[in-house]
């Protein structure tokens, strides 16, 4: 797959340096050309000997070769490139790249390079929650540059959470996706959506679901590597969306509706992943309704059906997919709403599968087309979930 490809890695100072020689070593296993250049404090973690060697091309990180003074021309380095990958790219780093701060031989490569670039964020808890990194990483995205999103686990400070360094197989996967140029889904106009739908009853109650947004998010997440212009449409949620380069933050089915009618048309495969409530509350009270009688009657009405209802716009050429989770004669209704809504693929999951629906990492489906074919897949993370159901979509184009 990348035969011939020429691949800088930047380096930066970070204890998941040590991964960036895993990634050096599988890039050349596949035949690429590696460049590393390092930040001057990322010596403090890999030796420029480790990575010199594993590439087979000095590792650089000074302007100039103190021995002779040759300079280590940052501009031919990024025409050079066919890709530029940072992995690990610190806090600084990417607040470096956001601002233009060129004061390394990476950060002026960077901003010399004409080839796309990637970065893998690693850093510490609390400092990837910072809104200067997410500020960093929006900024960028805008700037063309994709993001490997960072991963939850064990941190060197000692504290679980979302920080961690993409793993070498990830990320070389991403590069892989991109050199993929068979990818059918690349240049696609996608609109995804996700997540529950909040119904409200009052100024501070409301009708909703446990829809976490988490398939959604990662079907959104895997598209975007395969190179399709991504427009998420999200629910209420508390999950890191700053991966995805057009989110859409949305409270009730009204706003979701109105959300995903404004770009549908433009759109070359829409997803309907959200888990969008059936009925809302008829009247909504201006004020917190105080608590009287024993019971209390609400009258609800029907939502929307915003599946259904941009389904019977759908033009030639465009796909649409939907979701079903049931309870109960899972294959019949989902085969009945695979019809009624004009989907060209349904993706069912239950709730009687251990493991599966809503607020797990996992999922377990079966997908069903317009032919009466279905393929069962066995219980997996939801990152793979989402792998093989756009397996299916690109199969269908």
């Amino acid at each position: 797959m990348l035969q011939g490809k020429k691949i800088i890695l930047g380096v930066c100072g970070g204890i998941a340096a040590y991964k960036s020689a895993f990634l050096v070593r599988q890039l050349k296993k596949q035949g690429a050309e590696v460049q590393v250049i390092m930040t001057p404090s990322a010596h403090s973690f890999i030796t420029p000997l480790t990575l010199s060697t594993l590439s087979e091309n000095p590792a650089l990180t000074l302007f100039k070769k103190e021995e002779n003074g040759t300079w280590n021309n940052h501009v031919e380095l990024g025409l050079w490139a066919d890709l530029m990958v940072i992995a690990p790219t610190t806090a600084s780093t990417l607040s470096k790249m956001a601002s233009g701060q060129s004061d390394n031989l990476l950060i002026t490569t960077y901003l010399s390079a004409r080839c796309p670039v990637f970065v893998a964020p690693a850093m510490d808890l609390d400092m990837f929650q910072h809104p200067t990194t997410a500020n960093s990483l929006q900024l960028l995205m805008s700037h063309g540059v994709s993001i490997i999103d960072a991963e939850e686990g064990e941190l060197a400070s000692g504290l679980a959470g979302k920080g961690r360094m993409a793993e070498p197989e990830t990320i070389l996967e991403h590069i892989n996706t991109h050199f993929d140029s068979n990818s059918k889904l690349r240049g696609k106009n996608m609109l995804i959506t996700a997540g529950p739908t909040y119904e409200a009853i009052d100024p501070v109650r409301f009708i909703g679901n446990h829809s976490s947004g988490k398939m959604g998010l990662e079907l959104a997440k895997e598209a975007q590597t395969k190179g399709a212009n991504i427009t998420l449409v999200i629910g209420p949620s508390d999950l890191d969306t700053s991966a995805i380069k057009t989110v859409i933050d949305v409270t009730s089915s009204k706003q979701m509706y109105e959300a995903c009618n404004k770009v549908y048309s433009a759109m070359d495969i829409t997803i309907f992943a959200a888990a969008v409530a059936d009925y809302a509350p008829s009247n909504v009270a201006e004020q917190k309704i105080k608590k009287g009688t024993s019971t209390i009657s609400i009258e609800l009405s029907k939502t929307i059906d915003i599946a259904k209802t941009l389904g019977s716009l759908k033009k030639k050429g465009q796909f649409n997919v939907g979701f079903a989770l049931e309870t109960e004669n899972e294959k019949v209704h989902a085969q009945k709403k695979l019809v009624k809504k004009n989907f060209d693929l349904i993706v069912l999951n239950s709730l009687n599968d251990s493991g599966a629906g809503f607020k797990v990492d996992t999922n377990r489906i079966t997908i069903f087309d317009t032919q009466n074919n279905s393929q069962e897949f066995e219980l997996k993370s939801k990152t793979q979930v989402a792998k093989d159901i756009l397996h299916e979509i690109e199969k269908h184009l």
